[in-house]
């Protein structure tokens, strides 16, 4: 599963020691791409051995002279302008499709620095990409982003990754606290053995391939069985070698690629998933054959992984905060309940309840002032007190925790039928005083890729992590063991022990007899709450210095611009509800009024005829309507009672639209001392997305606003129907009986996903994806479909030879085009449904039932 299990060529490094080992890596490039390494005063110090397959250089003669003897001098200021860049970025630096050698070949170039060396690493371009890889990037995470849970996230991230990647196989590896890992998540072929749920132990990924999994976060082999090159010299005068730690072309340890190779793997890439700078998992990818991906593409990928961080750190962020709030309200009902006690004995039980919703266990026991009471699977008296000295021995002012008691307390073998694990809270100093809860034994049966008890083996060059020879998984049974205690579970204690400390205190206060006990109890409830108010400090000094480059309005920055995204996404739903044709201007206001002003709606009125505009000018429009009536609502004459908005339409001679914005009888308007964007966005959209005009005028009695929309983006609007349309009424009434396999083929990733998910919805048992007219053909060579969508045009070719074959098959299918013409096909077979693209659910739902799947309910 990991990079690199072997990162040093030392044949003597000891792993035991492996957190104070140096990373040295293996001094060699693979054939994709070559090196050269200059030092400070651009000396050529180390080239790779293939320099000369790549770039046509003579790595024997370079080494020792200046690079600029080499390349153009239009490149070398290129690189050494970029070197500027590096120094503030302290990463890598990242050229595409640059002409090098100024011969007509294009290169991706790579540079970063390790220590006094400059490293420039090239791979060539065959050709231009035939799509952007970095626009799939923010879709793939807007449909990541829709999920609640980590766990449906992880899976659609996986998904997500391996379409934009075309690896086989994608896996969604988390790592655990003891530095095992699992995998969480996976997308592969149907013929491929699954790996979810297979756990792999610690020593997979040595603390040396994490520490440098966070530096350099993305890992390609583009063939387990390519050539590799040398670096030359091996060594410099000082007889170290050239540190490749962040090269992205470096060669891999022979051992690692036994492991693949065992696996079945010819090619492989792995993408650090990292949270508040540590390694969280990875995305782990494998491909049967080899499989090489241009630079471009891999830095979609590390984007991608990026933002997913991000939004997992996000996911994760509220989860600790929903916690947060259940233990406060456990603290809340708590304190109200054992206000007026004298002890915690008298409401044990209730408490018990309480503490069960928030953190689940099996028995529970309360220990104070020598006394002891317990609910469930739980020690007896006597058992408890030799566990009561043993847990005096812990540290005082946290919490305890284990879900293994017997390797720490050897008594734990006398009620080990009752308790595996235990979570203990301290509630006072001198004589401790406890909560303590309770988990019974649980036959953990784990799934092991390989044996974790014998992953070190000892080679002919000393010790090595040596390949398992089988992957097959087997099960190993942990005995004298608890379900593990969750860190939210953990948090959750440290907050109860903390509301327990304050009735503790509470309650000793009122016995005079035990004043020196209570003074105790108070400095430690001090010191305790001193902890918590520097914790919180500390949280707002974060978010102060997180906040730094902001304005002191964040909040109001962060809705304008929610209110701005929501009024897109209103245009967005009211396109997708015409299947992305032209759509009502009036609409579009009175949608916009309702949302910010529904209950002022009465003195906005509009005048002439309405006007539908296509789906450019729309969007445009929707952000211009947003500013003036959000801008109207906060501070002109809909931010009071007296206050109206004239609005008229009209068209011009020419097709053009004209439309008027007037307020009148509103708070007297000054004009705005900066110009602020939302007044750019009414200032200056229209004039530069339609090339149409804007006047925006700051009158004493009111704002006004002209605007002209050319003709191109303005359509005639129909008469108004009195009834429902009769298909969308069959649409919100019909049954769809869709089941069964479906094809799609479509040469869109984002488009293929979405309507993926809603034939699923619709009722398919399944959905096979072909991008290609010779991938459809070969899917149905050996599969049976109940249904097919063909995507009409597919880049450079169409999707007839699919449907005649369909046709052949007896297979009903739909047609899918987001152009105007497709009639070579659509006349071929007019029983074959037209759907028009993007896909929307109704236009779908419609075809489904041209095909007679479904009925009218």
């Amino acid at each position: 599963m990991s990079d690199e299990t072997v990162l040093s060529t030392d044949a003597k490094i000891d792993l035991t020691n492996c957190d104070r080992e140096p990373i040295h890596i293996l001094g060699h490039v693979q054939a994709y791409g070559c090196l050269i390494a200059v030092s400070q005063d651009w000396l050529v110090t180390h080239v790779s051995g293939n320099l000369d397959r790549i770039l046509g250089l003579d790595p024997k003669t370079l080494v020792g002279t200046q690079i600029a003897d080499h390349l153009p001098s239009e490149t070398t200021h290129l690189l050494r302008s970029k070197l500027q860049l590096l120094d503030r970025n302290q990463g890598t630096v990242r050229i595409f499709a640059q002409d090098v050698l100024e011969d007509g070949r294009s290169f991706d170039i790579s540079i970063h620095a390790t220590g006094r060396t400059f490293v420039f690493e090239f791979e060539g371009k065959s050709e231009a990409p035939e799509q952007d890889d970095l626009s799939y990037v923010q879709p793939l995470i807007s449909r990541v982003r829709r999920h609640a849970e980590i766990d449906a996230m992880c899976n659609e991230a996986a998904r997500a990754l391996k379409m934009l990647t075309g690896f086989d196989r994608v896996m969604v590896y988390r790592l655990a606290d003891d530095g095992s890992g699992s995998v969480i998540a996976e997308a592969r072929e149907q013929a491929m053995e699954p790996y979810l749920g297979l756990r792999y132990p610690a020593s997979d990924i040595p603390k040396q391939a994490r520490e440098l999994y966070k530096r350099s976060p993305l890992r390609l082999i583009a063939d387990g069985e390519g050539e590799v090159f040398p670096i030359v010299p091996e060594k410099n005068p000082e007889g170290k070698p050239l540190d490749l730690s962040l090269a992205v072309t470096r060669a891999v340890s022979p051992i690692h690629l036994e492991y693949l190779r065992n696996m079945g793997v010819a090619a492989s890439l792995s993408v650090s998933i990292l949270r508040k700078g540590e390694l969280w998992g990875l995305f782990a990818c494998h491909h049967r054959t080899p499989l090489s991906m241009d630079y471009e593409k891999r830095t979609a990928v590390e984007l991608f992984a990026q933002l997913f961080s991000y939004e997992l750190a996000d996911k994760e962020n509220e989860l600790e905060r929903q916690d947060y709030q259940r233990a406060q309200a456990l603290h809340e009902r708590l304190m109200m309940r054992l206000s007026g006690q004298t002890d915690l004995f008298g409401s044990f039980e209730a408490d018990a309840g309480e503490i069960g919703e928030v953190i689940e266990f099996d028995g529970i026991a309360l220990y104070s002032d020598g006394r002891y009471a317990a609910l469930g699977a739980a020690p007896t008296e006597q058992e408890f007190a030799g566990l009561a000295r043993f847990l005096n021995t812990t540290d005082t002012g946290t919490i305890f925790a284990t879900d293994n008691l017997a390797e720490r307390y050897e008594g734990a073998g006398d009620f080990a039928d009752r308790v595996a694990g235990l979570l203990a809270l301290s509630i006072s100093r001198r004589p401790r005083d406890y909560i303590v809860l309770f988990r019974r034994e649980v036959a953990q049966i784990v799934t092991w890729a390989g044996n974790p008890s014998k992953p070190v083996e000892v080679g002919p060059n000393g010790i090595r992590l040596t390949p398992r020879k089988s992957f097959e998984a087997w099960q190993e049974v942990v005995k004298n063991q608890s379900a593990p205690w969750s860190l939210r579970e953990l948090r959750a204690a440290e907050t109860l022990r903390v509301t327990l400390l304050e009735v503790v205190l509470k309650v000793t206060d009122q016995a005079s007899t035990e004043r020196t006990r209570a003074q105790e109890q108070q400095e430690l409830l001090i010191a305790e709450l001193n902890h918590r108010v520097r914790n919180i400090l500390n949280m707002i000094r974060g978010l102060v210095s997180q906040g730094r480059s902001e304005t002191d309005t964040i909040e109001s920055f962060t809705a304008v611009l929610d209110d701005r995204i929501q009024a897109l996404g209103r245009a967005h739903d009211q396109l997708t509800q015409q299947d992305w044709s032209s759509v009502s201007l009036v609409k579009l206001i009175e949608i916009e009024l309702k949302a910010f002003v529904d209950d002022r709606q009465g003195r906005v009125s509009i005048s002439g005829k309405d006007v539908l505009l296509t789906p450019n000018a729309f969007s445009m429009m929707a952000l211009v309507v947003h500013e003036l009536i959000t801008n109207s609502a906060k501070y002109g004459a809909l931010s009071d009672s007296t206050g109206s908005v004239a609005i008229e339409l009209r068209r011009e001679a020419s097709g053009a639209l004209l439309a008027e914005w007037r307020e009148r009888s509103g708070p007297p308007v000054q004009v705005p001392k900066r110009r602020g964007f939302g007044r750019t966005i009414i200032e200056q959209s229209i004039p530069f997305e339609l090339k149409g005009k804007a006047d925006l005028r700051f009158r004493t009695t009111g704002v006004e606003a002209d605007f002209v929309i050319p003709a191109d983006y303005v359509e005639e609007a129909p008469a108004k129907e009195s009834a429902e349309h009769p298909q969308e009424q069959i649409v919100e009434t019909a049954k769809l009986a869709l089941n069964g396999p479906a094809l799609l083929v479509e040469d869109n990733m984002i488009i293929a996903m979405d309507a993926s998910d809603m034939l699923t919805r619709f009722g398919a048992s399944e959905i096979q994806t072909a991008s290609t007219v010779a991938d459809a053909l070969r899917i149905l060579e050996n599969r049976t479909f109940a249904l097919a969508v063909l995507d009409v045009n597919l880049g450079k070719e169409t999707s007839l030879p699919v449907a005649v074959r369909l046709a052949e098959l007896g297979v009903p299918f739909i047609l899918a085009t987001g152009y105007g013409a497709a009639e070579e096909i659509t006349a071929n077979y007019p029983q074959a449904p037209v759907l028009k693209k993007p896909y929307a659910e109704d236009g779908l739902k419609r075809a489904l039932l041209e095909l007679g799947k479904g009925e009218e309910t």
